[in-house]
C-alpha cells in the first residue's frame, strides 16, 4: 500500500484513463477525489472506490473554470484532507482539418487540456508547498511530441501540457513538489472505441508492440509517479505507448 495515508484529486476521473488511474490509486491505499464535467461518471468511479475500503468523493466541474475548480479543491479538501496528489487528466478533443477548425473547438481544448492544468494545479499547489509535499502528474500525450493530422489543437494542448510540466517541476522543486508526465500513446478508452477499424489497424500498425494500450497500464504508471518511488523524477516526460516513439 504504497500510498497509504495519502488524499488524491483525479480530474477527468469519470471514465477512461482517469477512472482507470483512480481506481489504481485507491488499491494503492489512496483516498480519492474523483472530478468530472459528467457527474454520474464521477459517481460511478467514487463508488468503486469506496469497494475498495478507501474514502470517496465525486465532483461535478469544468476544469476549464476557474470557479468551477476553485470550488472543486475545497469540497475536495473540505471532505478528505490535504490533497497530496493531483491528477490532471481530464482532456477532450474535437478534431478538425486545420484550415476548417472553428476557433471554439481550438479554445474548448485549450481550455480543457491545458488551461485546466494550470487552473487546477494551482489551486492545489499551495497547501503542497505549505507542507512541503506534493506530487502532481500531468496527462499529456504523445501527439504532444509528434502531433498528428486534424489534431493541430488537441496536440498543441498537449504539448504545452509538457512544458508546463517542466517549467512548474523547476519552480517547486524547492518545495518538495514532484511535477512529472505521463504520455499515453493509443490506449483504448471511450474516446478511441469508435474509431473505425481502418483506421485503427493503422494505428496498431505503427506500434511496435503490435496493440493498442489498456487505461489499467498507463494507470500503473500514474500510480508509480504519484509515489514516493519516483521521489528521484521531476519534469518527466514519461512515454506510455508500446514504442510508438522510438
Amino acid at each position: 500500500m504504497k500510498l497509504a495515508g495519502k488524499c488524491a484529486l483525479v480530474t477527468g476521473g469519470g471514465s477512461g484513463i482517469g477512472r482507470a488511474s483512480a481506481i489504481a490509486l485507491a488499491m494503492e491505499g489512496a483516498d480519492l477525489a474523483v472530478a468530472d464535467l459528467n457527474l454520474e461518471g464521477a459517481l460511478e468511479t467514487a463508488a468503486s472506490v469506496g469497494q475498495l475500503g478507501r474514502k470517496a468523493i465525486a465532483i461535478r466541474a469544468d476544469v476549464g473554470n476557474k470557479a468551477d475548480v476553485t470550488a472543486m479543491a475545497a469540497a475536495a479538501s473540505g471532505a478528505l484532507g490535504n490533497i497530496d496528489i493531483l491528477v490532471n487528466c481530464a482532456g477532450i478533443g474535437r478534431n478538425a482539418w486545420l484550415h476548417l477548425m472553428e476557433e471554439e473547438d481550438w479554445d474548448a481544448v485549450m481550455d480543457t487540456n491545458a488551461k485546466g492544468t494550470f487552473l487546477c494545479t494551482q489551486a492545489v499547489v499551495m497547501g503542497m508547498m505549505e507542507r512541503r509535499y506534493g506530487k502532481i502528474v500531468n496527462v499529456s500525450s504523445l501527439q504532444g511530441k509528434s502531433g498528428n493530422a486534424r489534431t493541430v489543437n488537441y496536440a498543441a494542448a498537449k504539448a504545452a501540457m509538457i512544458g508546463f510540466t517542466k517549467a512548474a517541476a523547476k519552480e517547486l522543486a524547492k518545495h518538495n513538489i514532484n511535477v512529472n508526465a505521463a504520455l499515453p500513446g493509443y490506449i483504448y478508452t471511450p474516446a478511441t472505441r469508435d474509431v473505425p477499424e481502418k483506421v485503427r489497424l493503422q494505428h496498431v500498425a505503427q506500434i511496435p508492440l503490435g496493440r493498442i494500450g489498456r487505461p489499467e497500464e498507463l494507470a500503473a504508471a500514474i500510480v508509480f509517479l504519484a509515489s514516493d518511488e519516483s521521489s528521484y523524477m521531476t519534469g518527466a516526460a514519461v512515454e506510455v505507448g508500446g514504442g510508438f516513439m522510438m
